[in-house]
């Protein structure tokens, strides 16, 4: 299970980084080890919550369309909200 979350975390990094996202902040709980960052492009937003301790257990969340909470727990899930979110702009 180890891998598959590294794994999802790095294509998810990488896709962001392909696609132009900007961090546009970055929140840490020092006693807790955990770092909340949020990134945007145009107006899709995600965040993404990302334990020291445990790297693996690394959680991303983006909101649809509708302004709904959705999880996100493979590439195409933000894939999908993302590009449903940039067609709506006019």
């Amino acid at each position: 299970m180890k891998n598959i979350a590294n794994s999802l975390h790095g294509r998810i990094h990488n896709w962001i980084d392909a696609i132009g996202f900007r961090l546009n902040s970055s929140q840490t709980t020092p006693r807790r080890g955990i770092t909340v960052k949020h990134y945007f492009f145009e107006t899709f937003n995600f965040l993404e919550r990302w334990d020291k301790k445990h790297p693996e257990r690394s959680k991303f969340m983006c909101f649809d369309v509708y302004g709904q909470k959705m999880n996100v727990n493979s590439l195409l899930d933000l894939q999908a909200a993302f590009f449903e979110n940039i067609s709506q702009l006019k």
